[in-house]
């Protein structure tokens, strides 16, 4: 499945205008030419604005004892909606890109995580969605992390948001 015609761009601010598929297998084929072994992490997270909610959705690659390197999407909408619903927009976010590249990972032997910037910890208003974004990732068949392990949205997405 292809999403919408997408503008991803690298931590550094350099901006690829191809599919997130496209740049999830060049990339992997260009990692693994240099030897090394990945793991892609994918996670969101959002900030709001007034009325308006900044998404930031990241695609970590994680180089096995080598580092990582992110390709990130933002959006911008204007609505007011709850945090459970702002959580599983995040969460859905993440889902529509593992759903785009699983495929391409499956084909190259690389394992994929999908993280959510959701607490475990019921004293923290995220803590609502919790249940229904694990549901939600882990019925998809995909490995499911929670802060504090889930940095691909708690650190790489926050950050660009």
């Amino acid at each position: 499945m292809e999403t919408q015609q997408e503008v991803w761009q690298n931590m550094k601010g350099n901006f690829f205008r191809k599919s997130i598929t496209q740049l999830v297998e060049e990339a992997i084929i260009r990692e693994q030419a240099n030897g090394h072994r990945l793991k892609v992490c994918v996670g969101s997270d959002s900030h709001v604005y007034g009325d308006a909610i900044n998404y930031a959705t990241a695609v970590v690659f994680v180089r096995e004892g080598k580092g990582a390197f992110t390709f990130i999407r933002k959006e911008r909408q204007i609505q007011t909606i709850s945090i459970k619903e702002r959580m599983l927009n995040e969460v859905n976010r993440s889902v529509e890109i593992a759903y785009a590249i699983c495929a391409v990972l499956d084909a190259y032997g690389v394992e994929m995580e999908v993280h959510a910037d959701i607490n475990t910890d019921p004293d923290f208003k995220s803590n609502t969605a919790l249940k229904d974004a694990m549901g939600y990732i882990l019925g998809m068949g995909y490995v499911f992390k929670a802060k504090p392990y889930a940095f691909a949205s708690t650190n790489c997405a926050d950050m660009m948001v």
